[in-house]
C-alpha cells in the first residue's frame, strides 16, 4: 500500500508544485491524469523515491521515504518499488534475459534467471529471451521493461505513459496486463498518463491541474 500527506514540489527557480493527497492499496489501479506541464511524471519520481519531496510524507507500507538515507533507499526501491518509465534505459550490451536478471542482481545480490525466465514467459516473450532489446517492437520493450518492474516482487508499481506509443489493440493488452499483474503479485499499481483510452477504462482516478 501507498499513501501521500501534504506532497509538495519545486524545481529551482520555479513554481511550487501542490500534490492531492492519494492512496492505492495492494491489487488495486490508481490512474493520475492531467495535462502536460502539471507535475504527473513528477509525482511519479517522488512516489518512486527518485525525487525527495520539498514538504509532506510519502509511506509505502509503514514506512516513510523521508526517514530513509539516500542508500538506505536506493536498497528500499530495489526491494519494493517497480518502475515503468518512458525510456526503458536497457543495458544495450545485454540480451532480454540479462536485463531483468541484472534487476534481481541489483537489488539482492542473486541472479534471479529462472524466475526472470518464468516472468518473462508469463509475458509472452520466452521466444525473445536470448534477443537484444533493440531487436524488438516497441510493444515487446514494454513487456520486458514490466518483467524487469516485477522481478524483485515490488509492492509498488509504477508506470510512467505506458502507452502512450502503442496502438489501440497494444494499449488494451497492456492495459490487461498491468491490471492482472497487480492483482497476482499483490502489488499496487499507479499508472500516469493523459491517454484517454484509459481514462475510460479506469474509475479510480486523480486528476492534476
Amino acid at each position: 500500500m501507498i499513501s501521500t500527506k501534504n506532497i509538495t514540489f519545486s524545481y529551482q527557480n520555479q513554481a511550487t508544485f501542490q500534490f492531492p493527497d492519494l492512496i492505492c492499496q495492494a491489487k488495486e489501479t490508481l490512474l493520475i491524469t492531467g495535462n502536460s506541464g502539471v507535475g504527473k511524471t513528477t509525482l511519479l519520481h517522488l512516489l518512486g523515491g527518485l525525487l525527495r519531496p520539498a514538504s509532506g510524507e510519502i509511506l509505502i507500507g509503514s514506512q516513510n521515504l523521508n526517514d530513509l538515507t539516500e542508500k538506505q533507499l536506493d536498497a528500499f526501491r530495489g526491494q519494493n518499488i517497480g518502475l515503468v518509465l518512458q525510456q526503458s534505459h536497457f543495458v544495450e550490451s545485454f540480451n532480454v534475459l540479462e536485463n531483468v536478471v541484472l534487476a534481481s542482481w541489483l537489488a539482492s545480490g542473486k541472479k534471479e534467471t529462472e524466475k526472470a525466465t518464468a516472468i518473462l514467459s508469463h509475458l509472452g516473450m520466452q521466444e525473445h529471451l536470448h534477443k537484444m532489446t533493440s531487436q524488438l517492437s516497441m510493444g515487446q520493450q514494454q513487456r520486458v521493461s514490466i518483467a524487469r518492474a516485477l522481478i524483485n516482487n515490488p509492492k509498488i508499481l509504477l508506470a510512467d505513459e505506458p502507452t502512450s506509443s502503442l496502438d489501440d489493440v497494444s494499449t488494451a493488452k497492456v492495459a490487461d496486463l498491468l491490471e492482472n499483474l497487480a492483482a497476482e503479485y499483490n502489488t499496487a499499481l499507479i499508472i500516469v498518463t493523459h491517454d484517454s483510452r484509459l481514462k475510460d477504462r479506469f474509475t479510480n482516478q486523480i486528476s492534476l491541474s
